[in-house]
């Protein structure tokens, strides 16, 4: 790794939680990536748990999973989408984790019997941490999770107060987000939150070089001179984080304030301007579609919380951008489709997803879902445990095996055509057990799924541990069920059509995880044109 060269950015949050710390370290990445500049991002998460693997979508969100299979923060998901960095189980670091490798160094005695301490061992931890993630990055930005002022996060912002005497000060810079509250009684935008949230950090050692602002209005200038005395930052350095329509428009917003040319002068960077034309066309197709609008059903169990299908959202934005047209979703619970059924739920949808996701609630309610859109002749797209309630519905309805399940639902089924992997018996931890991080596909010519990515074998990221039942495999695919894609190595199957249906595709891997809005996934773009070939045909029969 180049240490000396190597720029630091360290991005830190006050006040409140879920000011967009993920988004804008995202948008900083991209704007220096823009520059010309080898970017890469890393998340120190303060929970003690050692990933968020095990943790409900409730509390957490989306588990975002890497190519090696780490089960990571979602925040990973927005650097990938918004950067060219691939991200590994390095850019995600936990408390727990930190702990986990110091307590096991212990236990070896490589601390030759020296009293281990916060300071300086779990501190050498987090350090060696960052400096291990960065590599080769011109520029690493550093995304500490939770808010100044927490204990849990006190031994991260000491480790990234000591970095700046390690690497000098030219090398490493401090963002820091907070929130400045409209208080609509007193008609005015209160700073005194934002002061003591800099207050707090100062006092752990950490003078802020940036200050990022996170508000729903515009900030005048006069205000913005006000932060910076008291908060003692550059006049210059004060920027705003205004309410966007679209998270895209973030990088545009955050250029045209200037806060890349500032961060790049800092720390001495020559680089090239910024060439932001692509981020200029997805906004233009996010904002002005040429092509109207589409409505797509999301059948699922967490759908109270669309932060636990935050990849899956924005691959589906991405397949719109793909086809010029804005894509609505309709989030519908699985529970309700299974008190109330689909035809109430699901009539005038122009395609049906029904996502992953883990236990046995609400998975009757996807499997009439599926029904409904292979009957209906509806477009239909099951990932993961969609690929596999589909499977279970074929079998159900086609193959004449009306208690066919999932073992994970039943284990008394009489026909498991979804069953556990056979490496996964005798698991017993839960934490990064399953079957995770990218597996190899082979695509079966002349299929949908062939057509779609244009080649014969493609790698895709998973995270279950059930799979389509072998011994079932030779009895759908006489019954019509297509097996277009498998795993060589395992001879798993990985995808599903049908070829009698206008588009119903099923995938045993996440295509989500690998989506960009500058170069959507083959699936969801494929998803969204049927569609919208749905949708014009029965606009077409209406006027007939």
């Amino acid at each position: 790794m180049r240490s000396k060269k190597t720029k630091f950015i360290f991005v830190t949050g006050g006040v409140v939680s879920s000011l967009g710390k993920g988004l804008a370290s995202a948008s900083i990445g991209a704007l220096l990536e823009n520059r010309g500049l080898a970017v890469t991002l890393l998340k120190l998460d303060p929970y003690i748990n050692v990933d968020p693997g095990t943790m409900s979508p409730f509390q957490h969100g989306e588990v975002f999973v890497t190519e090696d299979g780490g089960e990571t923060d979602m925040d990973l998901g927005h650097y990938e989408r918004f950067t060219n960095a691939r991200m590994s189980r390095l850019n995600n670091f936990t408390s727990g984790r930190i702990y986990h490798a110091v307590i096991m160094k212990e236990r070896r005695g490589e601390y030759l019997g020296k009293t281990v301490q916060v300071i300086p061992h779990i501190t050498d931890e987090i350090k060696a941490s960052i400096r291990q993630a960065a590599q080769d990055a011109d520029v690493v930005i550093v995304e500490v999770g939770g808010t100044v002022g927490d204990i849990e996060s006190l031994p991260f912002l000491e480790a990234i107060r000591q970095m700046r005497y390690d690497v000098g000060s030219q090398n490493a810079v401090y963002v820091h987000l907070t929130l400045l509250p409209y208080i609509g009684a007193a008609g005015e935008v209160k700073t005194k939150p934002t002061q003591h949230s800099v207050m707090k950090l100062r006092e752990i050692g950490i003078q802020p070089d940036f200050l990022v602002c996170r508000t729903d209005r515009e900030v005048s200038r006069e205000l913005k001179d006000k932060i910076a005395m008291f908060c003692n930052v550059d006049t210059g350095n004060v920027f705003t984080s205004p309410d966007v329509r679209s998270i895209y428009e973030l990088p545009l917003e955050l250029h045209r304030q200037g806060l890349d040319d500032r961060l790049a002068e800092v720390l001495n960077i020559w680089s090239r301007a910024p060439h932001l034309e692509r981020w200029e066309n997805i906004i233009r197709k996010v904002y002005e579609p040429a092509r109207g609008q589409v409505q797509v059903a999301i059948v699922g169990k967490y759908v109270n919380l669309t932060e636990s299908y935050k990849s899956l959202n924005e691959a589906l934005l991405h397949g719109g951008i793909a086809n010029d047209v804005k894509v609505n979703l309709h989030f519908v619970d699985s529970q309700d489709v299974e008190a109330q059924g689909p035809e109430k739920l699901l009539a005038g949808v122009d395609a049906i997803l029904v996502p992953g996701g883990f236990g046995v609630r609400g998975t009757e309610g996807k499997i009439a879902a599926v029904r409904y859109a292979r009957e209906k002749k509806i477009p239909f797209f099951g990932i993961c445990l969609g690929l596999q309630m589909a499977v279970v519905e074929f079998s159900r309805s086609v193959l004449g095996l009306p208690n066919a399940n999932s073992l994970e639902f039943n284990e008394h089924t009489p026909h498991p055509v979804v069953t556990l992997m056979e490496s996964q018996v005798s698991v017993q931890d839960k934490g990064g057990t399953m079957r995770l991080g990218s597996y190899a596909c082979a695509l079966k010519p002349t299929t949908r799924a062939h057509q779609l990515y244009g080649q014969d074998l493609i790698q895709e990221r998973h995270r279950h541990r059930y799979e389509v039942n072998n011994a079932y495999r030779g009895r759908l695919q006489e019954a019509g069920l297509v097996i277009s894609g498998h795993n060589p190595e395992l001879n798993l199957v990985e995808m599903i059509e049908l070829s009698d249906h206008p588009y119903f595709v099923g995938c045993q891997f996440h295509p989500e995880f690998k989506s960009k809005p500058f170069a959507p996934h083959p699936l969801f773009s494929g998803f969204i044109k049927a569609a919208l070939d749905q949708r014009d045909a029965s606009a077409g029969q209406v006027r007939a």
